[in-house]
């Protein structure tokens, strides 16, 4: 049986929803509520169980990294997208042909804020998805270089 290296993801998270401290409480949370269809291929056709995860806080005051998750399932209907109350609904989307997925993460540690500012600083992070002019995806990969230079500062 071959092994697949472990790959590295940014998931952008509003603190006030589903923040570090949510996940560090929980335990794990669905990573539910993404409605642009190049992060819902992320969670579907590229992540598996075991890959790391830099959390990160989006739509606050101080945006930035602000832990380390593990995603911890398979992809998997979003079930907010059939909540007619949700502000996540989608009435074109059914139980029987889902739209939308989400991955459980789980939470490994809370880190200290790495801010966009000093992530801009970084040489290694210039090709960096998340640091590029209009990108919006909430969810991107990470190269392994980039994560080794995120990683030895947190």
């Amino acid at each position: 049986m071959s092994t697949r290296p472990v790959h590295y993801w940014l998931m952008k998270s509003e603190p006030d929803e589903a923040g570090i401290d949510h996940l560090a409480r929980d335990g794990k949370l669905g990573w539910f509520g993404v409605r642009n269809y190049q992060a819902r291929n992320f969670m579907r056709d590229q992540m598996q169980v075991g890959d790391v995860v830099l959390f990160y806080h989006s739509s606050c005051p101080e945006p930035g990294i602000a832990g380390i998750a593990e995603v911890s399932s398979s992809a998997y209907p979003d079930p907010t997208q059939f909540e007619s109350e949700s502000k996540y609904f989608d009435p074109k989307s059914s139980r029987e042909n889902p739209r939308w997925m989400q991955v459980d993460v789980k939470f490994v540690k809370k880190t200290r804020l790495m801010g966009l500012p000093e992530m801009r600083a970084m040489p290694e992070l210039a090709d960096m998805q998340v640091l590029q002019r209009g990108n919006r995806l909430s969810i991107t990969p990470v190269s392994r270089a980039e994560w080794e230079a995120i990683s030895k500062k947190l």
